[in-house]
């Protein structure tokens, strides 16, 4: 008898959309047919036509653990992503500690395995003093390594030269790379500093950290790396200026890739008059115009996948002068759903989502048997209905720790019904499902 069975559903995979049955057993897809006659599982769900997809892989997120419980968990991160249709997430180092040591990996995968209810992955941080401890990882063991060549939340800049000469040479897997050029920041800062005291408004965030730090830092990242022939990865892009220095084409194909963020694609500078600091993040969000270009470049294969940067803070601390408001937000609960308004408007089709939230993520990570609707892969599936009336995003009750969502304007017009992450029910008709537990990525390098 199989585990779970999926009946009547149209499936989202690969370029293709068709009717099929999908068979679960032992946290695998055991079958895909047209029609499965005559089985029969432990549950059973009739999909009524709803779409099915592989759960979005999110590359990027910090879901504050260790360090700042207050903020979030992986256990309250993971419920809140799997609510999502998030079904694996790569945590980001610049927690408290930093995973900067193969000590403070191995705590994050052992906290990980005890309470994340999505399947995980860890970067590894960089560093000026732990290049050897980086140049000697196994690449199967982390997800990537992650570089901050611009100042943001972490006190992990590395802006020496010859330390990111070293790196962008040595560094063994996949190198991921927030790029900022902080002296820009700085000097922007100043000049708004000197003319408004600490009375800087939040509009004045993408002015400040601005296209053109981006494009500084990006440029850098991008000649080096095609210099010494790293495997990079460009995060968070966020103007229309850095779209030049990528190619068109499958990741598969490419040694510079690119990642753009939900927000960066839904926002833009109008909104900090009605969200202010709630929509501040590093890299900012800027204007309607770069917003528009992302939106083109994922379009055209420029930008390979979508993530999230889900970071939450407390509310309190987002309403605090623009100085002292720390920059991020929480995104993961309606990951899916955000993104799929880019089909509601046009953008792009529904394979093209799935390439870019499922597909190119596995291929671009080497993620082992996750990431297609393909038997024998790990069952990681997301049910998701086109609704007839757009569901405001405040009707549901927020998942994330920190009790708030930049969203609170929005009503999407899909919802995620049913979550499973590696053949288990993680999320079903609007609750988390107990007993849960997500599984470490394996990756084949």
């Amino acid at each position: 008898m199989a585990d779970l069975l999926i009946r009547n559903a149209r499936l989202i995979n690969e370029g293709r959309v068709f009717e099929a049955d999908v068979q679960v057993n032992h946290g695998r897809i055991e079958k895909i047919a047209t029609s499965i006659d005559g089985a029969c599982a432990n549950q059973e769900i009739d999909a009524q036509g709803q779409w099915l997809m592989p759960g979005m892989i999110d590359d990027q997120v910090h879901f504050r653990e260790p360090g700042a419980a207050h903020k979030g968990t992986m256990a309250s991160e993971s419920r809140a992503a799997v609510a999502g249709g998030i079904t694996s997430f790569m945590d980001m180092p610049n927690t408290l500690p930093a995973t900067l040591s193969l000590a403070a990996l191995a705590d994050k995968k052992h906290r990980a395995a005890a309470t994340a209810q999505a399947n995980y992955g860890f970067h590894f941080g960089v560093s000026c003093d732990n290049l050897d401890t980086v140049a000697g990882l196994d690449p199967r063991e982390v997800a990537g390594v992650k570089v901050f060549m611009g100042a943001s939340t972490g006190n992990m800049l590395v802006d020496d030269p010859q330390v990111l000469e070293r790196l962008f040479r040595d560094c063994p897997t996949i190198l991921l790379a927030h790029c900022e050029h902080t002296p820009s920041i700085l000097a922007n800062e100043a000049r708004w500093r000197a003319s408004h005291g600490e009375a800087i408004p939040a509009a004045a965030h993408p002015l400040i950290r601005d296209a053109e730090a981006c494009y500084r830092s990006s440029s850098l990242a991008v000649a080096m790396a095609r210099r010494l022939g790293t495997r990079l990865h460009v995060l968070h892009l966020t103007s229309a200026r850095e779209l030049a220095l990528f190619s068109t084409g499958a990741p598969s194909d490419k040694r510079i890739t690119a990642e753009v963020c939900l927000h960066h694609l839904l926002f833009d500078d109008r909104d900090y008059d009605q969200l202010g600091h709630l929509i501040k993040c590093n890299p900012s969000i800027k204007t309607r115009a770069d917003r528009d270009a992302l939106r083109q470049a994922l379009a055209s294969d420029v930008i390979d996948v979508i993530g999230t940067d889900h970071a939450p803070h407390t509310l309190e601390d987002k309403q605090r002068p623009y100085s002292q408001a720390p920059s991020g937000l929480p995104l993961v609960q309606h990951a899916l759903p955000a993104a799929l308004e880019l089909v509601a408007d046009g953008v792009l089709s529904l394979p093209k989502l799935v390439e870019k939230t499922s597909h190119a993520v596995a291929r671009l990570f080497g993620i082992r048997e996750r990431g297609f609707l393909r038997e024998g892969y790990w069952a990681d599936l997301v049910l998701v209905e086109k609704l007839a009336t757009p569901r405001p995003a405040i009707d549901d009750p927020v998942l994330a720790h920190c009790g708030w969502t930049p969203f609170q304007h929005h009503a999407f017009r899909h919802v995620v019904r049913t979550t499973v992450v590696s053949g288990q029910l993680a999320w079903h008709q609007g609750q988390v499902q107990p007993g849960c537990q997500g599984l470490p990525l394996m990756f084949d390098r």
